[in-house]
């Protein structure tokens, strides 16, 4: 058997046994991590590893190989986090006043072209998000009182809440 094959067998068997661990330990480094969000940097970083040249080098310590590829992930999401905390503020602040006015008829702020854009493109959401961007910036229900009715940790629902901004922001963009 070849190194290469060796080593993605082996690397297969140590995210079956340690994925719970690797999850945990992504969940402690970052504040505010949902179980999606955690698992979302472990795909990305197995897909890496995975996606190695043949004729890289084999891998020795397969566990300090993913931790040290997971804690340069991590890394790389704090950093690029810092620089977005404004623009993320920015943008809250526009959907907040784009929320207000979106039904507001008489309202020019928006032009319908706009309006209709982002209808589709919420309606084009999946439901996990749509769900939320509805009762939370619609309806007006608070992370808590989501919580408590659907049992979806608030630190998911935020987070499921900013990847819903973010697609949206994209698709009016386009």
């Amino acid at each position: 058997m070849s190194s290469n094959k060796k080593d993605n067998k082996n690397l297969n068997s140590f995210f079956e046994e340690e994925y719970g661990s690797i999850k945990y330990y992504i969940q402690s480094k970052i504040k505010q991590t949902s179980e999606s969000d955690a698992e979302d940097i472990i795909q990305d970083v197995a897909l890496r590893i995975f996606s190695r040249p043949i004729d890289a080098l084999p891998i020795h310590n397969i566990g300090g190989y993913v931790y040290n590829a997971v804690k340069n992930k991590i890394t790389d999401i704090l950093r690029t986090k810092k620089s977005r905390l404004d623009d993320q503020d920015q943008l809250e602040e526009l959907w907040t006043d784009f929320t207000n006015l979106f039904y507001d008829e008489t309202s020019n702020e928006y032009p319908h072209h706009v309006r209709e854009k982002l209808k589709i493109a919420i309606s084009e959401l999946k439901p996990l998000y749509r769900d939320v961007i509805i009762a939370v910036d619609f309806e007006n229900y608070s992370y808590k009182e989501i919580a408590s009715e659907t049992g979806i940790p608030q630190g998911t629902l935020m987070s499921r809440r900013h990847r819903a901004l973010s697609i949206l922001l994209k698709s009016i963009e386009n």
